[in-house]
């Protein structure tokens, strides 16, 4: 029976129907009650978690089951609701720069547990997340998220609301959000960045620099904890002003501008270090230093922040290494764990992992 628009029922009816298919057939699938109800399977998946934290029914893999029933696999039975390996929808901003490593400790970490991820890359723009996103919930073939989604401006909140309501469980790499009236924290795991930023002023301090910058690129996420790192520890260890930037990235056409002010602005100032976020800015303000004729390190010491190309560069740099890897295993096994207790009492998980500094050539004295 397929339910048409005009006589659609209510919520409350159309969930009464959801317990009663359950009661007869044991197991229902999201996509066949999806398309017995005429409504998106992100509707069906909601009703579905309500009645799970009703305790009236229990999330498996592809359906549900009455709270209390077992699913037909768990019976022995030759039929399972769906494909019983684990399927994970990922969608990161980028598939060529820091992404990849994240990705490959997510393979790892699936292909350890025999689960299957689905990959979408977007572009650092929440609508482009949100269309990737809804296609792999609608098409009933996930049983979870893992997203670095856009979280600030008015797209990137709204997607923040989808993603709770999207019916799946879902965590956050990178990046960290909060729901509700009373602004829960979602689960995430996350670099602890801003300790990676303090890591590389106490670095720096260390070798006797007194003056240490930062430049920063105002379109990237992990800009803000980087900077809070730094203003954090150069407040602790008492270190004078130096140039502090947050500005565009070395894509930009006033890249080659902002950069020779910033270079005039260490002059002026004694600057003497800098922490620079991320390796292709580092890299170019190291050959502006060069074509100058401000000597690296001896005049300028300089620390990049991510270690994608950092060591290819002429010196090397000295990098802070945000865990990539271990990120996205951890990822993974804090996804895999809200499956395997969909209590709706179990409490939000924040997994921080600690950075590495790689000290090279760049600031070594």
């Amino acid at each position: 029976m397929t339910v048409s628009d005009s006589t659609a029922p209510l919520p409350e009816e159309r969930r009464a129907h959801v317990v009663e298919l359950l009661r007869r057939r044991g197991v229902v699938r999201v996509s066949d009650l999806a398309a017995e109800l005429d409504v998106s399977v992100i509707t069906v998946r909601r009703d579905i978690a309500l009645l799970s934290s009703q305790g009236l029914v229990r999330r498996v893999r592809g359906g549900a089951v009455l709270h209390g029933e077992a699913a037909p696999a768990e019976r022995g039975a030759a039929e399972a609701p769906t494909e019983q390996r684990l399927t994970i929808g990922m969608v990161v901003p980028s598939l060529h720069y820091y992404w990849p490593d994240v990705i490959r400790g997510v393979r790892e970490a699936a292909d350890a547990a025999g689960a299957r991820i689905v990959l979408r890359g977007a572009s650092y723009h929440a609508a482009d997340e949100s269309r990737q996103l809804a296609r792999l919930v609608e098409s009933g073939g996930v049983d979870g998220l893992l997203v670095a989604p856009t979280t600030t401006g008015d797209d990137g909140e709204a997607l923040v609301r989808w993603l709770q309501d999207a019916g799946v469980p879902v965590v956050l790499i990178e990046r960290a959000a909060t729901v509700g009236p009373y602004q829960e924290a979602m689960e995430s795991v996350m670099s602890d960045h801003a300790l990676g930023a303090s890591m590389a002023v106490r670095h720096l301090a260390s070798l006797g620099h007194r003056r240490i910058g930062v430049i920063t690129t105002r379109q990237s996420p992990t800009s803000p904890h980087v900077r809070r790192g730094w203003r954090r520890a150069c407040e602790e260890l008492g270190l004078d002003g130096a140039p502090d930037a947050d500005t565009v990235d070395v894509r930009d056409p006033e890249w080659a501008g902002v950069l020779e002010d910033l270079l005039d602005a260490c002059v002026s100032s004694g600057t003497t270090a800098l922490l620079v976020h991320s390796d292709p800015e580092a890299i170019g303000l190291v050959q502006r230093c060069q074509e100058r004729g401000v000597r690296v390190p001896e005049d300028m010491a300089v620390v990049t922040y991510d270690d994608e190309l950092a060591e290819l560069c002429d010196p090397p740099l000295t990098a802070v290494r945000p865990p990539k890897g271990a990120i996205g295993r951890a990822a993974f096994e804090l996804l895999a764990a809200r499956l395997a207790d969909p209590d709706p009492e179990r409490p939000a998980h924040r997994v921080v992992v600690e950075p590495r500094l790689i000290v090279r050539a760049s600031s070594r004295p």
